[in-house]
């Protein structure tokens, strides 16, 4: 009997197809559990819950959607216990069943105490300000010698000293020295920049956020800075000047292309000015060679 022989037994095909069967039934039954945890195909938008009352919504909602609080802040004329902030965004498509997460208005302010920031450099004044639990309004740079350092600090258009009492998040307005040559500042890149901390980055360069737009209506956490007006390409402007930031989903736009793109504008942009610069070089060394075939 060769090694094969079994090829031959009716035994052997009837248990081949007894598997295959098993095997493809295991599949279906797989693929429609997997299909019933992921909720594939089922995709709902995202309502607006801003505004409303956390519990009541919590309460409404618990059996679509598993609701995470993680944070609460006090901003004035909000009803406190209604939800401030929500992510993901509204309008988004999500499945039924995934987490969302809110931020609350505190129904009792937590308070924090204003440090002192008159003095000293802008970078380490909005360091101190975030570890109190405070925030940046606006810089304003007015006349004084000492570049980027702190002249005074207001909340809600007056001077604040140092030690008063104030709710966590509050924002405050710091006047800033422009320096003895007030020379203008280079636009930051931002493009790709995460949307959460586009503010820090244009407070730290010496610059404000202006309006914000948001292309699309993904979660917070995936949008990025997509446009700039001024932009880096604009070169410098002054202290202070406000930047308008564009947002866009980082899973639908491919940031990296963005940034080939940018570099690209920035180099023939800057062209022009090189080329003259080194006409007007050129242009002097001929005038060197000429004066000295005359002596």
């Amino acid at each position: 009997m060769g090694r094969l022989h079994f090829l031959k037994e009716k035994k052997f095909y009837i248990n081949l197809l007894i598997i295959l069967v098993l095997c493809v039934v295991l599949l279906w039954i797989t693929f429609r559990l997997l299909d019933k945890y992921t909720r594939h195909d089922k995709v709902y938008t995202m309502p607006d819950f801003v505004g409303q009352d956390y519990r009541q919504v919590k309460h409404d909602h618990s059996k679509d959607f598993h609701f995470i609080l993680i944070d609460s802040v006090y901003p004035k004329g909000q009803q406190p216990g209604s939800i401030y902030q929500q992510d993901p965004l509204p309008g988004s498509k999500i499945k039924k069943g995934r987490n969302v997460y809110v931020i609350i208005v505190a129904e009792t302010p937590e308070k924090t105490i204003m440090p002192n920031l008159k003095g000293i450099s802008l970078r380490e004044a909005i360091g101190r300000l975030e570890s109190s639990g405070l925030d940046v309004d606006y810089l304003e740079y007015q006349n004084y010698s000492y570049k980027n350092n702190i002249i005074d600090q207001f909340y809600e258009g007056h001077p604040i000293k140092e030690g008063t009492e104030l709710v966590k998040g509050s924002k405050i307005v710091l006047s800033v020295g422009i320096g003895r040559d007030k020379l203008n500042i280079k636009v930051p890149n931002l493009i790709g920049k995460p949307a959460a901390e586009a503010k820090r980055l244009l407070n730290l360069a010496g610059m404000n956020l202006g309006n914000e737009t948001y292309e699309d209506n993904d979660s917070i956490q995936y949008q990025r800075v997509k446009q700039m007006r001024p932009g880096p390409s604009s070169g410098s402007v002054k202290p202070g000047t406000y930047i308008d930031l564009t947002y866009h989903s980082s899973r639908t736009l491919d940031f990296k292309k963005e940034m080939q793109e940018l570099m690209h504008e920035d180099s023939i942009i800057n062209i022009p000015q090189q080329f003259e610069t080194d006409t007007v070089t050129e242009s002097i060394e001929t005038t060197d060679y000429e004066n000295e075939d005359e002596f």
